[in-house]
């Protein structure tokens, strides 16, 4: 039998490039991009330390192949031209770093290179931004050279590579030519240890011959998606502790088994190893990779039962009393991580302290989720939360996180699905007030939102706008103001209808009074003549970012 693959290694900036210039693409029955920027910001961190990261397969293509070719999400359109190579295993990760390298997407991707060279950990100095805030803060040569921040869209994108931009950011920098020169040497330091490994990086490849059946071709795209778990942390010290007679799998079955709702929230028995990490320092609370690599065996002996104990405590916490019902509504889960120490670390509190540390956490839960806490260096921050609320619950000042919070409420005209933590806090805060469901004026509960489908959806509809031809910005359209939580059955009648019409039979089938108590439930405008009654779109917008920020005052302060 012939030999139908052939392995080699591919520099990444090749990759990127061939993506760029149309000559690699993707078959047109992958699915959809869907990373979040955490998960890019990752996998670049990997890159820059020269870790695997996994390996490529492509296939070549030919005239008459039997898949059709789509481009790249980000990358330009292929309008009929055809690739050289389709990849089969890989589409996320060429994705997000072809997004990053090439200022593409909705996010961009920087380096903080004073705090490298001020010696801060790597996953602390690589960070992103949504691309409007990155445009106003580092956008211009000017910003870039009086922070030291690096876009990392410099690095392989047509606005040159490093030196072109170093001489840019000399050019503008004040100091004396010998600080500058001394600068300039610190820089391309940091250039050669970490920007220097991206731009040399390649990911293995195996490449299928265009002669390569159909069904063998699917047959091999199945079993990569059916088998292709990577080896993690949690493995590497189940490995290690075996020795010491910690079976560490047998601990994480048997959270499982005592305590369902880590089950419920999908919980990655990584974040309990971390929580273990700050719970048991000594020093400075950090749990980074590194920090988890380096536990002894008596950290996770003492610590893991404490902290497993704790984590249940906070999914309660954050099922009962904030709304968060399922995994999907969780707006950050590296939260768990410091939660769960803290609470791990009050285990034996009683009577009303129970409470009022309850009390606190919560505040701390909808400061950090509203003010975007963990959106970069999560892990640097869960140190940090962890250190401050200990404090605060034994009598100290309150977290940075909660003593300096503050929103503007008009921002929520701006959060979408796409800014998942701050619109799942939205939904929680539905949730949390008591929203009842249209279809049958229930509590919406963690059962009712399996049994009838619950998700969240339009209040005024899209097939609302473009009907009537109406001139609206699609991101106020689709904007957290603009969504609530509906049954499957309900968001079908509605359809593409006026809310006067959808309300309005709604309130014919259940009463008048009924129907206000939904919508007082979901935070909507509720009066007869409220603009959501009269189909007053921006006025309706005005009025619930006015609910929503009222409640948003209550569980922040």
């Amino acid at each position: 039998m012939s030999k139908i693959f052939y392995p080699t290694a591919e520099k990444l900036s090749f990759l990127l490039k061939s993506i760029q210039h149309r000559e690699v693409a993707l078959p047109d029955f992958q699915r959809d991009f869907v990373w979040d920027p955490r998960e890019t910001e990752e996998l670049i961190e990997s890159i820059c330390q020269n870790y695997p990261a996994g390996s490529l397969l492509r296939i070549k293509n030919s005239a008459g192949f039997y898949f059709s070719p789509r481009e790249f999400s980000g990358a330009p359109p292929l309008n009929g031209h055809a690739p050289s190579y389709l990849i089969l295993d890989g589409q996320q990760r060429l994705t997000s770093l072809y997004q990053a390298f090439y200022g593409m997407g909705n996010h961009r991707y920087l380096m903080d290179l004073k705090k490298l060279m001020e010696g801060e950990d790597l996953e602390d100095c690589v960070f992103y931004l949504r691309k409007n805030e990155a445009v106003k803060k580092f956008g211009s040569i000017d910003q870039q050279a009086e922070s030291l921040v690096f876009p990392f869209q410099c690095l392989f994108g047509e606005k040159g590579a490093f030196e072109e931009w170093l001489d840019r950011v000399l050019e503008l920098r004040r100091e004396p030519e010998a600080e500058k020169k001394s600068l300039k040497q610190r820089l391309r330091e940091i250039q050669k240890l970490w920007l220097k490994t991206v731009e040399d990086y390649e990911f293995p490849m195996v490449t299928l011959g265009d002669q390569t059946s159909v069904s063998a071709v699917c047959t091999i795209f199945e079993t990569l998606n059916r088998t292709g778990v990577k080896l993690s942390v949690f493995d590497l010290l189940a490995a290690r502790f075996w020795a010491g007679e910690v079976r560490l799998r047998d601990l994480w079955d048997q959270a499982k088994a005592e305590h369902a709702i880590i089950v419920d929230f999908e919980v990655d028995p990584y974040y309990i190893l971390q929580a273990v990490a700050i719970f048991t320092s000594r020093g400075a609370a950090s749990c980074k990779r590194k920090d988890v690599l380096e536990l002894k065996l008596e950290q996770v002996q003492r610590g893991w039962p404490l902290v497993v104990k704790g984590l249940a405590e906070f999914l309660l916490l954050l099922r009962n009393d904030c709304g968060v019902l399922l995994p999907q509504w969780l707006p950050y889960n590296t939260m768990l991580i410091p939660a769960a120490a803290v609470l791990a670390s009050t285990a034996g509190s009683k009577g009303p302290d129970v409470a009022a540390i309850r009390n606190k956490v919560k505040r701390w839960f909808w400061c950090s989720v509203f003010g975007q806490a963990y959106e970069n260096s999560p892990n640097s921050q869960a140190g940090k939360d962890y250190g401050e609320l200990r404090q605060w619950i034994t009598g100290g000042s309150p977290p940075q996180t909660v003593s300096q919070f503050s929103i503007d409420p008009s921002l929520l005209r701006q959060i979408t699905p796409r800014q998942r933590a701050v619109y799942r806090g939205v939904m929680a805060l539905i949730l949390r007030h008591g929203a009842r469901d249209f279809h049958g004026g229930h509590r919406i509960n963690t059962n009712l939102v399996i049994e009838q489908k619950i998700d969240d959806h339009h209040i005024f509809p899209q097939g609302f706008f473009s009907e009537r031809r109406l001139d609206v910005n699609p991101i106020l359209r689709d904007c957290v103001l603009n969504r609530t939580l509906i049954d499957k059955q309900t968001n079908i009648r509605i359809g593409k209808r006026a809310p006067s019409a959808y309300l309005g039979e709604i309130s014919h089938l259940v009463g008048q009074g009924h129907l206000i108590e939904i919508l007082e439930s979901h935070l909507l405008p509720s009066k007869y003549d409220s603009p959501l009654l009269q189909d007053q779109f921006e006025e309706f917008l005005a009025e619930r970012q006015s609910l929503i920020a009222e409640q948003l005052a209550e569980v922040t302060r």
